[in-house]
């Protein structure tokens, strides 16, 4: 039933009473009171003749048989906080971020792990023997055979940005080539190589930036969950009183609804000894419908205050309390504090989420400027190598020399031969160089480390905005507490002078002192000054959220911690009251 289909019905119903009865109304001495079920009918024809139904604008019979088939759950402020924390969706999806970090961190780790190598080939070849030297006779070719097996394993270096590389290469070499002293030969190549460098990537490298970087925004992202977890429990919190205040809201307009109806009852039973004239029972009976569709409207509205509660504190439809009746354990009540203002300006600095995220991206500035500016540096790198040689195999056994030399016979031999010579270091090689580079004219690096760090300097101004705006929030906050203390203070006095009119005005009317009118304008006063006190209050309650949220002390003040534990399993610690871990490595 809508406001101005009651706009139309009890007219109509004043009407049609006054129609219904005016000889009762010349005769007092002979006045019969309507009884209530002729003024339900009389508020039916009048609701019938503006196309309204009053049977659904007074549900209250069937919203309660509805109410009494679901499952209620007690449900504590505690208990709205511990729910949110392990089924709220928002946070669920935010605290899979940090999780995420860890795969890229993988990624840029596997930069620094060693690379093992390996070589297995076989080739041949015929070659035309051009000179006398080639070990082929004139016209004849000289077949090469050679097999080989190389290996070797890299490695980056965290630390200084240098790299190292061992190989060990093996190769069996037979020929028809006659002035060759072994055949088959057995070559064994061992050789160690280390590049440092000492100017450019000896601090800092790309794969060194984007590991600090990612860290960086690993860590960002736990500060954003603990910005979600913050936001969402302030909405838990401020969504709970919300229904609380809802359900209370109701309790009101059913006291009023209560102190109508009796003004009514007690207005017939003064027509029924002939100290009142039935007329003036529909004033009273106008009240009464009027508040019940004020009844009507707080019920609609603790419904929709639960469905708001619902969706912070359950993971789907498939939920058991989605389908259950949520049955609040506390009150809306008054307990008034004192605020340091100095003091809550102070842990906002210390706790702020969006200022830890500021210092947190210009952390990440800075660690991309000073890769820039290392990239502008030379190249300039030291590079050692040493390595030894093996060889063995079969040894021919000549007479002569040079071209004119015969086999005569030979000394067999195997690849452990060469594999001895290299062990023993019969033939070791090394060397040291310095190698340098340097980009003459203008070069990009310039140009990137300019913007850098720029984008510096506008972090470092954003974080001396945010702390402003930290302190403005936080002291509007407090100032907000304190103004909505003295407004509960005063809807309390108000209320109790509303008590008080009320029931000066009822007694006034006992004795026929005071009219109809007084009375339910009391009425109407008190029904006011009782919803005035609990929005009062639900103001206070919500200005302390505000001012915990503001702080970002909502955490602790429940009892919260946000920990990384590292890696990708998560693990809820604490005493209490609930905990939330996020995940990640947290670097």
């Amino acid at each position: 039933m809508t406001q101005n289909h009651w706009k139309w019905i009890l007219p109509c119903a004043w009407c049609l009473l006054v129609m219904a009865s005016p000889a009762s109304a010349q005769k007092p001495g002979v006045a019969t009171q309507p009884t209530e079920d002729r003024i339900q009918q009389l508020i039916r024809a009048a609701a019938e003749r503006v196309g309204a139904n009053v049977d659904r604008a007074l549900p209250q019979s069937v919203a309660t048989s509805q109410a009494d088939a679901q499952p209620s759950v007690a449900l504590s402020m505690d208990d709205a906080v511990r729910l949110a924390l392990e089924r709220n969706l928002d946070i669920a999806v935010q605290r899979l971020t940090p999780q995420t970090y860890d795969f890229s961190l993988a990624g840029i780790y596997a930069t620094y792990k060693p690379t093992v190598s390996s070589l297995l080939s076989s080739q041949g070849a015929t070659n035309p023997a051009t000179t006398s030297i080639a070990g082929g006779l004139a016209g004849a070719g000289v077949d090469v055979t050679v097999d080989a097996f190389n290996a070797g394993i890299g490695q980056n270096i965290p630390k200084g940005g240098g790299s190292y590389a061992v190989f060990i290469n093996n190769n069996r070499q037979t020929t028809t080539n006659t002035t060759f002293l072994y055949n088959p030969v057995y070559n064994a190549n061992w050789s160690a190589q280390y590049t440092q460098p000492l100017m450019r990537g000896f601090k800092t490298d790309s794969s060194r930036q984007q590991l600090l970087v990612t860290k960086i925004s690993q860590d960002l992202s736990e500060v954003q969950l603990q910005s979600t977890i913050v936001n969402t429990l302030s909405n838990v919190r401020n969504a709970y009183w919300d229904y609380v205040f809802a359900i209370q809201s109701v309790d009101v307009a059913q006291r009023s609804v209560d102190l109508a109806e009796q003004l009514v009852k007690d207005n017939q039973t003064r027509v029924e000894v002939g100290t009142m004239a039935p007329i003036d029972v529909v004033q009273a009976q106008s009240q009464a419908a009027t508040q019940r569709q004020a009844l009507v409207l707080a019920q609609a509205s603790v419904r929709t205050a639960e469905l708001a509660l619902k969706r912070l504190v359950v993971n789907g439809t498939q939920d058991p309390n989605w389908n259950a009746k949520l049955d609040p354990t506390e009150r809306l009540d008054f307990q008034a504090i004192e605020v340091d203002i100095a003091g809550a300006v102070r842990r906002a600095l210390a706790n702020r989420t969006d200022l830890a995220q500021a210092k947190k991206t210009l952390e990440a500035n800075d660690v991309t400027l000073k890769f820039l500016r290392n990239q502008q540096l030379p190249q300039f790198d030291l590079v050692g190598r040493y390595g030894l040689v093996g060889l063995g195999g079969t040894q021919l056994l000549t007479t002569g020399s040079g071209i004119n030399q015969n086999v005569i016979g030979s000394v067999p031999g195997t690849y452990f031969n060469s594999l001895g010579s290299l062990l023993r270091a019969n033939y070791p090689a090394w060397s040291v160089s310095l190698n340098f580079s340097y980009p003459l004219g203008t070069n990009t690096a310039e140009a990137a480390v300019a913007r850098a760090r720029i984008q510096v300097n506008q972090t470092d101004a954003q974080i001396r905005q945010i702390e402003l705006q930290v302190a403005t929030d936080v002291t509007t906050a407090a100032v907000t507490v304190q103004s909505n203390t003295q407004s509960v203070q005063t809807a309390q006095v108000a209320r109790e002078l509303a008590q008080r009119q009320l029931e000066a005005e009822q007694s006034k009317f006992e004795v026929g002192m005071s009219t109809n009118y007084f009375v339910v304008q009391a009425q109407r006063d008190l029904a006011t000054a009782e919803n005035n006190e609990l929005r009062a209050v639900l103001a206070y309650r919500k200005s302390l959220v505000e001012l915990d949220r503001a702080q970002q002390t909502t955490l602790s003040n429940l009892g919260v911690t946000v920990i990384s534990t590292g890696g990708l399993n998560t693990t809820a610690v604490g005493s209490g009251r609930p905990t939330v871990v996020a995940g990640g490595t947290g670097g």
